[in-house]
């Protein structure tokens, strides 16, 4: 029976998908498709969206550095609280930025732009209801059986890494709704460019396919 400390740590490692699919909204640079720039109305809409980036992508980072922080404690009690924190911290971070979406409406003046982002909303939310469900399984967790909690929380990493394929949904959909002006429109918010500064060095690879 594996110890819960290199379980967690498995655990962490999954969660690092979680970290990079944020800042898809925040790593992009111009593509200068246009002389005139985006229409003003475009560049509002971005700035409503970037200006929620930056908090939620810090929650999420930081739940990402608690799990792999805690992972080498490897007190069950310990880890339990940990995790379950960083579960509805990531819940509330993608839930947060699907809402800023929501509210934002379709990018104005784009073709397809109502399917694009109704897509990455969806794909949001899909995500915040698994770190929900996610956190509920880690509450149930037994912290007074070192085995079976081992065992359990082996359950819950075999569930995140099952998550991987939404957190690619979620990327494809951030990048159909980054296209053209809209990502112009992105790259021109202060917002976003100081959130796409602060990327650590080990997601950029991934964000870097993920952004313009």
């Amino acid at each position: 029976m594996e110890g819960t400390d290199p379980v967690n740590k498995k655990l962490a490692a999954a969660l690092s998908g979680g970290a990079v699919l944020v800042m898809a909204l925040s790593g992009c640079t111009s593509s200068n498709s246009g002389d005139k720039g985006p229409d003003p109305k475009l560049v509002a809409w971005a700035k409503s969206v970037c200006d929620a980036v930056p908090a939620q992508n810090a929650k999420i980072k930081a739940a990402n550095a608690a799990i792999s922080t805690t992972a080498a404690a490897g007190k069950p009690e310990t880890l339990q609280k940990t995790d379950s924190q960083a579960f509805q911290d990531m819940s509330d971070g993608y839930k947060a930025i699907a809402v800023a979406i929501s509210g934002a409406g379709a990018p104005p003046g784009v073709e397809g732009g109502a399917k694009r982002q109704q897509d990455v909303v969806k794909s949001f939310n899909s995500l915040s209801v698994s770190y929900a469900d996610l956190k509920k399984k880690v509450d149930e967790l037994d912290t007074k059986n070192q085995a079976k909690f081992a065992s359990e929380l082996h359950d819950v990493a075999a569930q995140m890494t099952e998550l991987e394929k939404k957190h690619q949904s979620s990327i494809d959909a951030l990048q159909k709704l980054q296209q053209g002006e809209v990502e112009d429109a992105i790259a021109e918010q202060a917002s976003c460019k100081k959130d796409a500064s602060a990327t650590s060095p080990s997601a950029s690879s991934t964000t870097g396919a993920m952004t313009g």
